[in-house]
């Protein structure tokens, strides 16, 4: 007996139904939904291999609307992938299972991306895109030639990271991007119509994309709008008009299927109104066998491509991709050695990135329309655009998230590593970027320079000062503030190495001192080292951070020339230096000397290395409008204001 298409979809509304109501938890209305699309799709049109889930020139698939997360673990395992098995499926939403509450990419081969805060699973799609275009550019249809597909719901659509999201993919033609939209009508709260009365299809028109309409329940009309949207030469919005939770007859159409189980007595009348006469998790042989022959569609174009890689004249450029040698920077590091160098640590990183950007032909950089300040863009490197896809820098546009979330694409696509740039205070507009750069272990660097109140006259509004230990606390991303020329080229070289994990290197706006001078591996990977150490019967160890190492230097002169030895440690990265083994971090952190910190930032979270008796000057506040040398004076983070007050501490006085 040979499956009908209809069996076929409901092999997926009945897995996602069963898996929610199993764990009593989950949201199976978009899984049931959109089934029939995502039919029409895996079986007819996505490129994929089960057998090689990381084949690179497989179509991507990302689920943004990700809490409609059995959507994809159900086509996953129907076609074919080693995992989820139907135990896991059995285990949804459970520990241990790979079947997370909303897609994770380091869980399951498959999963593109990690999804469920909405939008962003779109806007690094369009990262993928634009991977796949430069790619493409580079080595050609041989190697790659692939397009990325997205399903997204309604609250992606409306998230503000979309308008950025479309804006990107528009402006740079990605004609090999196509997302699908959910269009059920249905948020949490009920009705679209009680927070929107916006026109969808014309917003995307009028970034450049091209729009197409098709009932999402009819195959025939499927197959014509993604035939359509295949033919393309812009980007793609094909709206998919569907029913949310199709097949439960007493609460398709509603909100009740959206965020919680069906309940056992919907079950059952869903089971009945799709003719679906089998128990919980069971898929009949002829559904199964359907849906395995739809997997394995992949194989013989899979197989091609490889006789073509093995053919390829730049075979080995393709396989070393992405492999960063150690020492990478020795040179650059060794010519400041010989030539010392007073300059901002933006233009300090611009001088590392020259060196980067010549040995790694994989680095894309960017900026947020502020290339002039960051200081991103080095010579040689052509712009990406829709006329030369080929480039390696991008101008983003004032989208601070829409960056930084296609870079993230970008990373997961593989082949490129991005970086981008803005101001260190705009990191809260891609925050929730960068927090998924680290939990999906994506490579990608993020350059965010005027990083203190060492900005000078823009002001508060624009001198970070709780920037830095709000970004330190994200789990998997290393934030670097580096002191010096070599400082940065060190942490740049750490940064690329990393392969598992995020970077943010803070950079000044102003000029700083080289303060190191002596030849050595690159000390800054250990997160903290002693840059000087004192000479006198050591009492006092200074801690700082970027541009205030200079001002420790000076207190340290000053405390020596009274008699009273005090070690300089300049700490670019809190994250390297935490993981360093129990020894080296006890002759770092000594516990027979004040420990004081100096940062112009918030002193909270320095007392995890200075102790509650230690002593830390940083700025508490917002700051100030003006000079950034009176603004260091007005807030008390210069030599002649530090030294007393522990002068003070060390005489038991009241600091």
């Amino acid at each position: 007996m040979t499956a009908s298409f209809a069996d076929c979809a409901n092999a997926i509304r009945a897995l996602s139904m069963d898996a929610v109501e199993a764990a009593n938890s989950g949201h199976p209305g978009m899984p049931m939904g959109m089934a029939d699309v995502a039919t029409v799709l895996f079986q007819r049109y996505l490129k994929f291999d089960p057998a090689d889930p990381a084949w690179p020139d497989r179509d991507r698939f990302v689920l943004s609307a990700g809490h409609g997360s059995m959507l994809l673990y159900s086509l996953l395992h129907l076609t074919g992938y080693a995992r989820p098995t139907l135990e896991d499926i059995k285990n949804f939403r459970q520990i241990g299972s790979p079947c997370a509450g909303h897609p994770e990419n380091f869980e399951l081969a498959g999963v593109e991306c990690t999804t469920g805060p909405l939008g962003q699973g779109l806007a690094m799609a369009v990262g993928m895109a634009i991977a796949e275009r430069h790619l493409n550019a580079v080595f050609g249809d041989d190697l790659v030639n692939h397009k990325t597909w997205v399903i997204a719901g309604d609250g992606c659509l409306m998230e503000g990271i979309n308008h950025e999201a479309i804006g990107i993919a528009g402006h740079l033609k990605l004609n090999r991007l196509i997302v699908l939209w959910d269009d059920n009508k249905i948020t949490i709260d009920g009705a679209v119509s009680l927070s929107s009365v916006e026109d969808i299809p014309a917003r995307y028109r009028a970034t450049g994309w091209h729009v197409v309409e098709c009932d999402g329940h009819d195959e025939a009309d499927i197959v014509r709008a993604l035939d359509e949207a295949v033919a393309s030469d812009k980007p793609v919005l094909v709206k998919c008009r569907t029913v949310i939770g199709r097949g439960a007859p007493n609460k398709q159409g509603t909100s009740k299927v959206h965020g919680s189980p069906l309940g056992k007595d919907e079950v059952a009348a869903a089971r009945a109104a799709l003719g679906w006469n089998h128990p919980a998790f069971e898929i009949p042989q002829d559904i199964r066998d359907a849906w395995l022959a739809a997997g394995a569609r992949g194989a013989a174009p899979h197989a091609a491509w490889a006789e073509r890689l093995a053919a390829h004249p730049d075979r080995l450029g393709w396989e070393r991709r992405g492999d960063v040698q150690p020492n990478l920077l020795e040179p650059h590091v060794q010519s400041l050695l010989a030539n010392p160098q007073k300059v901002a640590t933006r233009k300090a990183s611009e001088l590392a990135l020259e060196a980067v950007n010549a040995i790694l032909d994989e680095t894309i950089g960017g900026s947020a329309d502020l290339t002039g300040s960051n200081n991103t863009l080095t010579k040689g490197l052509q712009r990406l655009d829709a006329d030369n896809y080929g480039g390696r820098y991008l101008n983003y546009g004032i989208r601070e998230f829409g960056m930084a979330a296609a870079m993230n694409g970008m990373a997961l696509h593989g082949g490129v590593i991005p970086y981008g740039g803005t101001f260190l205070v705009f990191a809260d507009y891609a925050r929730a970027a960068i927090r998924l750069s680290a939990l999906q272990h994506a490579r990608v660097v993020y350059v965010m320079t005027h990083d203190s109140i060492g900005l000078g006259e823009d002001g508060p509004t624009h001198q970070p000062v709780e920037h830095l230990m709000s970004l330190r606390v994200i789990p998997n991303l290393d934030v670097w503030r580096p002191c010096d020329v070599v400082e940065t080229a060190e942490a740049w070289e750490a940064a690329l190495a990393k392969t598992d994990g995020p970077a943010l290197i803070a950079l000044s706006r102003q000029n700083l001192p080289q303060l190191r001078t002596e030849a050595a591996e690159n000390r800054s990977a250990r997160g903290a080292y002693a840059l000087l150490e004192a000479e006198a019967p050591r009492k006092v160890v200074l801690y700082a951070t970027g541009s205030e190492v200079e001002i420790a230097v000076a207190v340290r002169e000053a405390l020596e020339a009274q008699g009273i030895g005090a070690d300089v440690v300049s700490v670019p990265c809190f994250e390297r230096f935490d993981a360093q083994d129990a020894s080296y971090k006890r002759d770092i952190l000594p516990t027979d000397a004040l420990k004081v910190s100096i940062e112009a930032g918030t002193t909270f979270g320095w007392e995890r290395y200075t102790g509650n008796d230690g002593l830390r000057f940083g700025v508490d506040s917002f700051g100030a409008s003006g000079p950034y040398l009176k603004l260091y004076e007005h807030f008390g983070l210069t030599a002649d204001a530090i030294v007393p007050q522990i002068l003070a501490k060390l005489n038991g006085e009241q600091a």
